[in-house]
């Protein structure tokens, strides 16, 4: 058990550092991200290959379907959060609101969710192709743990950096962790 939690955990952080952390490799805040990156990427193929009982061919063809979908869903994530965070800058005007501005946001926002389901479509067509429909149903279901967890984690983050963790929008002010404020 607690060795399926360090796997989840360091699938956990290879998204956070791929997804959620936008820097370029080379930061000078650490300078051993490459290394990093690579030690989790190797952590989370072998809680994959354990998990979803891959052969080393399929967990090799997996790694190459990752390669080819991961820019597409990493920007997808850029435009969905910096949509969202439009939307929200929209809404704290109240009746203010440009209302052009905010139809063409709600109109991006379908947009986008069209193409994640496109891309979601695509990705499974590509791995039907080396995986049993069971794999992929249990590659779907760790995808969805590490996606709840890096959200966990990253609200984790907000509520511990002074100033992140409140978000003020649709009149209310919330905590990370959900609770009303005054």
């Amino acid at each position: 058990m607690i060795e399926l939690r360090l796997g989840l955990a360091s699938l956990t952080l290879l998204l956070a550092v791929t997804v959620v952390d936008a820097q370029p490799v080379t930061s000078p805040a650490n300078p051993n991200r490459a290394a990093l990156e690579q030690s989790f990427r190797e952590q989370s193929a072998k809680v994959a290959q354990r998990r979803l009982g891959l052969t080393d061919a399929q967990l090799g063809q997996l790694a190459q379907s990752n390669a080819r979908f991961a820019p597409q869903q990493n920007q997808l994530v850029i435009q969905e959060r910096e949509t969202r965070r439009q939307l929200r800058v929209e809404m704290t005007a109240g009746n203010q609101a440009n209302q052009q501005h905010v139809s063409a946001l709600l109109d991006d926002a379908l947009r986008l969710q069209k193409q994640r389901i496109a891309l979601v479509e695509a990705e499974q067509k590509d791995l039907a192709r080396f995986l049993t429909p069971v794999q992929r149903a249990g590659y779907l279901s760790l995808q969805a743990q590490v996606r709840r967890r890096a959200q966990e984690l990253a609200r984790d983050n907000a509520a511990q950096s002074p100033g992140q963790g409140q978000r003020q929008g649709m009149g209310l002010r919330r905590r990370a962790v959900g609770k009303r404020l005054p």
